[in-house]
C-alpha cells in the first residue's frame, strides 16, 4: 500500500468553494482546463499543446516537501460545483513577499470567482507576507481588473515569456500591501 504525503498547507474555507492544497486525484480536471488554449495562452508556464506527464510532474511539485511555489485547487463541491474550477498559488520570494498567481476554467469566467480566490488568499495570508505582485498578460484585461478589483495597485509594464505563445508578452505588474 502506497500513502501520498499529505502536503503541510492550510485549507481555506469560503461559502463558495474551499482552497485546498492539489493531490493526485486533480490531475484529470487540471489536464482538461490547462489542455485549453485559451487558458494556457494567459500564463507563463503552461505549454500548449500540453505535453504526456506535464500534469502529473507538476502536481508532484506542488505536493513536494521541496516546493518553493505552494498551490491550492479552488474547490466547489460545498457548492455543488467540480472538484477543481481552477488553481491559485503563492510563489515565494524574498523579503517575506510573494506572487500570486491563478487560472480559472472557461466554464466559470467571468462569474467572480478569480477575484474571490484572490480575496480568500489575502485574507488568509498563510504565508504571512508583507506584500504580495501579480503580473497579467497585456491582452488579458479581465485578469488586470480581478487584481485592482482585490485592492492591487498598477506598479508598471514588463514583459514575460509565454511558454503556450512561445513569445515574450508585454505585461501589468501589480502590487498589493499587507
Amino acid at each position: 500500500m502506497k500513502i501520498d504525503h499529505i502536503v503541510d498547507q492550510p485549507v481555506i474555507e469560503t461559502e463558495r468553494f474551499v482552497l485546498r492544497p492539489l493531490r493526485k486525484s486533480d490531475q484529470g480536471l487540471i489536464a482538461l482546463y490547462t489542455g485549453d488554449a485559451r487558458v494556457a495562452r494567459m500564463t507563463t508556464s503552461i505549454p500548449h499543446p500540453l505535453p504526456p506527464g506535464a500534469t502529473e510532474a507538476f502536481v508532484a511539485r506542488a505536493m513536494s516537501d521541496k516546493r518553493t511555489e505552494d498551490v491550492w485547487a479552488i474547490d466547489g463541491t460545498t457548492s455543488g460545483l467540480a472538484e477543481v474550477m481552477g488553481l491559485i498559488c503563492l510563489d515565494r520570494l524574498d523579503r517575506n513577499q510573494s506572487e500570486v498567481g491563478y487560472w480559472v476554467a472557461p466554464i466559470y469566467w467571468n462569474t467572480g470567482l478569480a477575484s474571490d480566490a484572490v480575496q480568500a488568499l489575502i485574507g488568509a495570508n498563510p504565508l504571512g507576507n508583507d506584500r504580495l505582485f501579480a503580473s497579467v498578460f497585456q491582452d488579458n484585461p479581465a485578469s488586470a481588473r480581478v487584481l485592482t478589483h482585490c485592492g492591487f495597485e498598477y506598479l508598471g509594464d514588463a514583459e514575460s515569456f509565454s511558454v503556450a505563445r512561445d513569445a515574450t508578452v508585454p505585461t501589468w505588474t501589480y502590487s498589493r500591501k499587507l
